[in-house]
C-alpha cells in the first residue's frame, strides 16, 4: 500500500496516479487508505475522478449487501435460505473485486484522453491525427464507466435478494447498500455522457447513451423500491 508522507514530491507522485506493481496486481488507488483517496480526490489531480469514485461507492454498496448475507448464514432462523445466501455472497464478493479493479481502469483510460485533448491542431495533418486519436480514446474512456454501470445493475439485483431474504437485523445495511449502488450507477452515467458528447461518431454515441439510459430507467426504479421497502420496515 502506498502511503502519503509529508514529502511533497512523494505526494505529487501519488496524486498523479502512479501505479506500483506487486506480482501481477496493480497497486494504486484501490489500495490507498480512505483518507488518502479522499485527499487526492479533492485535489487538482486528474485522477481519481468521478468514475473512480463511482466505482468505489459501488464497491462499498455491494459490500454492505454482502454483509447482510454474512449476518444471515449460520442462523437457524434463516436455515432455509442459507445455501442461497452463500451463492449470493459469492457473486457479491466477485463484484466487489470488479469495482475495485475498475477504480484503477478508470484512471488508466483517462490518462490518454487527457493527453489527446492537448494534442496540437494547427495543420490539417495535426487535426486529422487528433481526430483519429480522440475517436479511440473516447471509446476507451466510455468503456469503463459503462462497465461500472453494468456492475451496479448486477449489484442492485443481488441486494434485492439480500433485502428480501436476509437477516432482519441487517436490513438497514441492505437499504444503504442499494442507495450507494444507485448513486454509483448515476455517477458513472455522467462519465459516459461527458465522453459521448465529444464523440464525432454520433451514431455510436447515441447507442451508448441509449444503453446507459435503459440501465438508469430500470435500475434506479428497482433501487428506489428496495430502499422504500427497507425504510417502511424500519419506521
Amino acid at each position: 500500500m502506498r502511503v502519503l508522507t509529508a514529502n511533497r514530491k512523494n505526494f505529487k507522485q501519488h496524486r498523479c496516479g502512479t501505479l506500483r506493481q506487486k506480482g501481477n496486481v496493480s497497486m494504486g488507488f484501490s489500495t490507498t487508505r480512505c483518507d488518502e483517496f479522499v485527499e487526492v480526490l479533492a485535489s487538482k489531480a486528474p485522477v481519481p475522478g468521478g468514475g473512480g469514485a463511482s466505482a468505489l461507492v459501488g464497491a462499498v454498496g455491494m459490500a454492505l449487501g454482502n454483509m447482510v448475507g454474512s449476518l444471515t448464514v449460520g442462523k437457524k432462523k434463516y436455515a432455509d435460505v442459507e445455501e442461497e445466501m452463500y451463492a449470493l455472497k459469492e457473486k457479491a464478493t466477485a463484484l466487489q473485486a470488479d469495482f475495485l479493479r475498475l477504480i484503477e481502469r478508470d484512471a488508466e483510460v483517462f490518462e490518454p484522453l487527457s493527453k489527446a485533448y492537448g494534442m496540437p491542431r494547427e495543420t490539417e495533418e495535426e487535426k486529422a491525427e487528433k481526430a483519429r486519436v480522440m475517436a479511440v480514446v473516447l471509446k476507451d474512456a466510455c468503456s469503463v464507466p459503462m462497465e461500472i454501470m453494468e456492475k451496479c445493475c448486477e449489484a442492485i439485483d443481488i441486494i434485492v435478494e439480500f433485502a428480501a431474504k436476509g437477516s432482519a437485523l441487517a436490513i438497514s445495511d441492505a437499504g444503504v447498500g442499494v442507495a450507494f449502488c444507485k448513486a454509483a450507477l448515476l455517477g458513472a452515467s455522467l462519465n459516459v455522457f461527458i465522453n459521448t458528447k465529444s464523440m464525432a461518431d454520433k451514431e455510436y454515441a447515441a447507442k451508448l447513451n441509449a444503453k446507459a439510459d435503459a440501465m438508469i430507467g430500470k435500475y434506479t426504479k428497482i433501487a428506489d423500491e428496495v430502499f422504500a421497502g427497507v425504510e417502511g420496515r424500519l419506521r
